[in-house]
C-alpha cells in the first residue's frame, strides 16, 4: 500500500470549513421583494450557509396551500433567476423540481429532495404566515427534528405545534452570527 506524505510547515493548522449547511427559503415568491431577499441573502452570508436554495412554489402547490392566486411559475422563476443574476453570487441557488413536476408537490417530497441533493444542516426560512402553514401539516412534527426554521419576522399569531417547538426557530434579527 503506497502512502502519500506531504511536508507542511511547522506549526501549521489545517484550514477548517467555516461555511456549512444549506438556507432553503421556501414560498410562492409572489408577493416577496427584492429588498426581502436581500434579506435573506444577507442571512446566508452572516449565518455562513453554504448555499442558499431560493425554492419558488408550484402554482398547484400554492393553490391547495394558501387558494391565492399566482402568476404562473416560470414567471415568478425568472424573476428569481434575474435576480440572482444581478446579485453575482454563486451560492444562491433557484431550485426548479416544481417546474419539473408541472403539479402539487408535497412539502415532505420537497423536503426529501433538498436533503438528497444540498449539504447539510438544513434550514428553512419562511415568512410566518408559511411557517403556520408548515406547522399545520401532521409530517411537520417529523421534519422540525431534522431540520430548523428561519422566520422572516415575529409571527403575530403562532400555530400550536409551531409554539411547542419553539426552541427550533428564530426570527431573523433575532440570530446573532456567533451561532
Amino acid at each position: 500500500m503506497k502512502r502519500d506524505t506531504q511536508q507542511v510547515p511547522f506549526g501549521y493548522e489545517s484550514l477548517v470549513e467555516q461555511r456549512k449547511g444549506t438556507l432553503v427559503f421556501y414560498d410562492s415568491f409572489e408577493h416577496i421583494t427584492d429588498q426581502e431577499l436581500q434579506v435573506a441573502a444577507k442571512a446566508a452570508v452572516d449565518l455562513q450557509f453554504t448555499k442558499l436554495v431560493l425554492y419558488p412554489l408550484h402554482e398547484e402547490t400554492v393553490r391547495r396551500m394558501s387558494k391565492e392566486p399566482v402568476l404562473s411559475f416560470h414567471k415568478r422563476e425568472d424573476r428569481l433567476h434575474e435576480w440572482k443574476r444581478e446579485q453575482g453570487r454563486s451560492y444562491i441557488t433557484v431550485e426548479g423540481l416544481e417546474g419539473k413536476r408541472k403539479k402539487y408537490t408535497p412539502i415532505d417530497s420537497a423536503l426529501r429532495h433538498i436533503s438528497d441533493v444540498y449539504p447539510s444542516p438544513y434550514f428553512l426560512y419562511l415568512t410566518p404566515e408559511m411557517a403556520n402553514q408548515f406547522a399545520s401539516f401532521s409530517s411537520f412534527e417529523e421534519w422540525i427534528v431534522k431540520l430548523r426554521l428561519l422566520l422572516s419576522a415575529a409571527p403575530t399569531r403562532v400555530h400550536p405545534r409551531l409554539e411547542k417547538y419553539r426552541h427550533r426557530w428564530n426570527v431573523v434579527g433575532d440570530v446573532d452570527s456567533g451561532s
